[in-house]
């Protein structure tokens, strides 16, 4: 393409001093941008393709990457996206899962900082509130964590894992009633998903309310019960009914 633009470059230069003696200088400046616009339909041409060759590459990475999050590879997958973003500062995808890889890693402050360029290129960015909220509560900052859910909720109020980790966030501030109110909804949108009632039935124990508590705890045992009864046994949440007969027996 440079090899082009030069013989085109000295075309120009004979043009214009054959069209300044024969003719008039308007002849020599429109034959001039004529070929100012091929030069600039190359150029546009090579940024096209040379961001098309990009693209694949930054797509590249974030597949194999992804894969690498996937299996759990978090180091793996942290360094294919750190290579996609040197490509294509802009991608808003290889923010969002360098956030999640450095979520993984416990490396919270990080993700926090990662989802913040995602939500700054793509304000409407759901994954990027939710994980950002994520982010937040592991950092023990409920308050913009519940911020965080909310932007999530409105974006998509299907979302009942934001559901969920909004009441969770609510139950941590002791706004009991708050953390309920949203586990209902969660519930609403997926009524067979068990963590759910596992995090209310820690909300109903944490202000005693024993029978409410076991309730929703054997709900969620009847969906995982390997699972949510070996979590329930090691469970502070459920210290102060810890010594209630029914309790103990959905333990078994």
């Amino acid at each position: 393409m440079r090899s082009c633009s030069m013989v085109i470059f000295r075309r120009l230069i004979t043009s214009g001093l054959i069209g300044c003696l024969a003719s008039s200088c308007a002849d020599a400046a429109q034959s001039s941008t004529e070929y100012t616009k091929q030069i600039v339909q190359e150029n546009n041409v090579a940024r096209l393709m040379a961001q098309v060759r990009d693209s694949q590459k930054v797509s590249n990475l974030l597949s194999q990457g992804n894969g690498f999050l996937d299996s759990g590879r978090y180091e793996e997958a942290l360094q294919l996206y750190n290579r996609a973003i040197e490509i294509e500062k802009d991608s808003v995808p290889s923010w969002v899962n360098r956030g999640n890889a450095l979520l993984s890693l416990k490396r919270h402050q990080e993700a926090l900082e990662s989802y913040n360029q995602a939500i700054a290129l793509r304000p409407n960015k759901n994954e990027a509130w939710y994980n950002r909220g994520n982010a937040l509560s592991a950092l023990g900052r409920y308050e913009e964590a519940i911020r965080s859910y909310n932007e999530s909720i409105v974006i998509d109020p299907n979302k009942f894992e934001a559901w969920i980790n909004k009441g969770i966030a609510l139950t941590k501030l002791q706004r009991y009633q708050e953390g309920l109110a949203s586990y209902d909804q969660a519930i609403s949108i997926n009524p067979n998903f068990a963590a759910v009632y596992y995090n209310q039935a820690c909300n109903y124990a944490l202000q005693k309310q024993v029978d409410l508590a076991v309730e929703s705890l054997a709900k969620a045992i009847k969906i995982d019960r390997q699972k949510y009864t070996q979590l329930a046994r090691v469970d502070k949440d459920f210290a102060k009914i810890s010594d209630n007969r029914d309790f103990k027996e959905l333990l078994k």
